[in-house]
This record gives structure tokens, sequence and C-alpha cells, in this order.
């Protein structure tokens, strides 16, 4: 009995790659909010963030534990090799010191301590900064995908401009050359052309190194192997459409929202505790604990009970102004804490006034250029039709191919520093 197989082309290809070692790669297709969510399950910078999170909860869980009943159990074995002793008021008397061994058993519990209280409280705080830490990260990574999403759009979008201007060149000097062989223009007509041309096709190629590199970027913001292809599914138009720059604008500021802000809050914290720590070396350390000693093997006389209570406290009474110095040494580096604080708010401030103004005159410019590159447009088609008619020349034509071109270029560049802007600002405001 015979069977048929078909197989479609992709499964065909398929099969093929499984076959010679090399399985078929899919293709990565991201829009801006995909790529930035990408980065955040992929990014190892805010893995290690994640992790420093981890290790902060077990420290914290740790200092705690310090705190809890602690139980332990030895067992000793002693041989004294036969040796005896004698007793000076019974002559002749004498004692052999036999083999003995002991199960201990202990269970100690900490009942007050300032250290140990301070010492959570440092925990639990530092896990806070850690946490704080990673959210930065994390803001700092949607920040850095958004401007490399957008630099690849914007290189392709260069080169998709100079590809266009340079096709258009071309064919404009295939229409030139007729006309030389025509007798209508001049050779030097053609050679001006087809400099341009040339010039055009290296910024083509520079353009293309461009996007490669920016295409290099994303791909180490979203944690993606070197080789792995990559789709953007939004183009410049989409994201600028998708962004809402006035509202960047009106959105209010609140220092306790800003990472960094939060981040010099908590670490001002951590100062303060740190004195609190150096004080409670002034307290008492209060501790219980209870002993069983089970005998495995007894002496030939043995008085030693097999349980044991008890309580200790360790009073501080001098230490030659150890403590006093170590507590104004915490002092001073919490007003150094403070006194950073401070300086960063009035810097954050000082950062919103300038990143809304870098964002309304981008905006302004990015308008601006809107109107501009319809001009310039207009300008380069009346100029291509005259051409045509013989009205103008091929310098006219390169000059207001230039403008056109320079047009798109500052056009895109608008936009690109528009959505960096943006980008800046609500990283600072912490709604990005």
């Amino acid at each position: 009995m015979m069977y048929k197989l078909k197989l479609s082309g992709f499964a065909l290809l398929w099969g093929l790659s499984l076959l010679m070692g090399h399985p078929a790669r899919a293709q990565l297709s991201l829009s801006l909010e995909e790529a930035r969510q990408h980065a955040i399950r992929h990014n190892l910078t805010l893995a290690n963030a994640g992790l420093a999170v981890d290790e902060a909860g077990a420290r914290l869980r740790e200092a705690i534990a310090q705190g809890l009943p602690q139980i332990s159990a030895t067992v000793d074995y002693n041989n004294f090799f036969g040796s005896t002793a004698s007793l000076g008021a019974f002559p002749g008397m004498e004692i052999e010191f036999n083999p003995t061994s002991n199960l201990s058993v202990s269970f100690g519990q900490l009942i007050f301590s300032g250290s140990y209280i301070v010492g959570v409280q440092t925990a639990r705080l530092f896990r806070e900064v850690t946490q704080t830490s990673r959210e930065k990260t994390e803001l700092d990574i949607r920040a850095q995908v958004t401007q490399a999403y957008v630099l690849v759009l914007v290189a392709r979008e260069s080169q998709q401009i100079v590809s266009a201007n340079l096709d258009n060149l071309r064919d404009l000097q295939g229409k030139t050359r007729a006309m030389v062989d025509a007798g209508v223009a001049e050779e030097v007509d053609y050679d001006q052309l087809a400099v341009q041309v040339t010039m055009l096709e290296d910024a083509v190629r520079q353009a293309e190194r461009q996007t490669e590199l920016a295409m290099s970027m994303l791909r180490l913001q979203l944690g993606a192997p070197a080789e792995e292809p990559i789709h953007l599914t939004d183009d410049l138009e989409d994201v600028m459409r998708q962004s809402d720059f006035r509202g960047s604008l009106g959105s209010p500021f609140t220092l306790q929202q800003n990472p960094d802000f939060r981040l010099v809050s908590l670490q001002t914290g951590l100062a303060g505790k740190q004195v609190r720590l150096e004080q409670s070396a002034y307290l008492p350390t209060l501790s219980g604990f209870y002993n069983y000693t089970e005998k495995l093997l007894k002496p030939e006389f043995d008085i030693t009970p097999n349980h044991v209570i008890g309580l200790n406290l360790s009073i501080p009474i001098f230490s030659s102004g150890v403590r006093q110095h170590k507590v104004r040494q915490a002092r001073i580096n919490l007003e150094v804490a403070e006194n950073q604080k401070e300086l960063v708010s009035h810097q954050l401030r000082i950062q919103e006034k300038q990143l809304r103004f870098n964002l309304s005159s981008a905006l302004e410019q990015y308008e601006s250029q809107q109107k501009n590159i319809e001009v310039a447009r207009r300008v380069w088609e009346n100029f291509q039709n005259k051409y045509n008619q013989g009205l103008v020349s091929s310098l006219d034509m390169i000059t207001a191919n230039n403008n056109f071109l320079q047009a798109q270029g500052s056009y895109v560049n608008a936009m690109m520093q528009l959505t960096e802007a943006q980008v800046a600002l609500d990283a600072l405001l912490g709604s990005l």
C-alpha cells in the first residue's frame, strides 16, 4: 500500500532545518509596549535587581531568626587511660577515672536586645531599598527600550528617505542622460547628478550600518540573542499617535513618586537606624537558657545534675568612650544623608522644570517641521515638473533635492527628539 505525504513549503523548510541541525528560529514581532514587557521578563540587569530583592528578603528572615529559639545538641566522649586519684584523708583509697560520655541538649531564647530590635528594623528597611532600586531599574529599562525602539525606527526611516531620494535622482540621471544624448542638456549636468548619486549611495550604506547598530542596541536591552530576528510592528507614526505629549506636560510632579527621591529617603532612614543601633549598645542584653544532659557513660563519682535552667544578663558599664564616639559618627552620617536628601529634592525640582521646557520646545519644533515637510514636498514636486519641461537646470534640481532631503531629516529628527523628551519627563514623573 502506498501513502502520499504532502508538505507545505514552510513545513518542508522546517523539516530540512531540523535534519541539518539548524532549527528554524521564529521571528520575534514586537510593538513598543510588547518590547517593554519582553525586556522586563528577559533583561539580565533587571533579573539581577530581582535577585537582590530576594537576597534582602533572606537577610530579613535571617535577622528575625536570630531572636527566635535556638536548639543545639552535642555528644562528647572522654577517656582518661586508666588514670586514678588518691584521697589524702584516706590512704590507700584510690578513685579510678572511667571513660565518660554525655549527650547534651541546649535551648536558648533571646529575651531582650536593643541591637536585635534595631537590626530587624534595619533589615526590613534595606529590603525596601532593594525593592525601590528594582522599581527604578525597571523604569530605566522601559525608558532605554523606548529610546532604542524609536532609534531603530528613526534609522530605518532615514534609510528609506535616503533610498527614495536616491531613486529619484537615478531616475533624474537617466532622463538627463537622454537629454544630453539628444543635445538638449550639457554633459556637465549629467556629471553633477552622477556625483550627487554617488554621495547618496554612500549615505544609504551608512544608514544601513546605523540601522543595524540601533537594532543591536535594542537586542541588548531586550535580552535577546544577537542573531535573533526581530520585527518591529510599530512605525514612527504609530509611536507618535500613541504618545500623549500634552498629557505628559500636564502631569503633576510628586517627589514621593520619583524613584531617586524614594531611594535617597530610604538611605536617610538607614542612616537613622544606624544611630539607633549604636545607641542600643548602651542597653543590657537578656537571654534565657535550658540545658539537659544525658550521661551515656557515668564516672564513679558524679554529682552534676541533668537539668539546668538560667538567665544571662549582660550589662555594658564602661568602654572608655567607644560607644559615645560611634554614636557621634552615626549622627554625623545621618546629617550628611539628610543634606543629600535635601540636595536631591532641589535637583529633581530643577530637572522637572528643564524637562518640561524641553518637551514643550520639542513639541513646538515637531509641529513646525510638520508644516515644513509639506512645503518642501510641494517645492520639490514643482521643481521636478519644471525640470521635465526644461525650465530649470540640473543644479537647481540638486539644490531642491538637497533641501527636500534636509527637510525630511529635520522632520524625523524632530520626532526622535520629541519622543526622547517625553520619555525623560515621564521617567522623572515615574509614569512611564
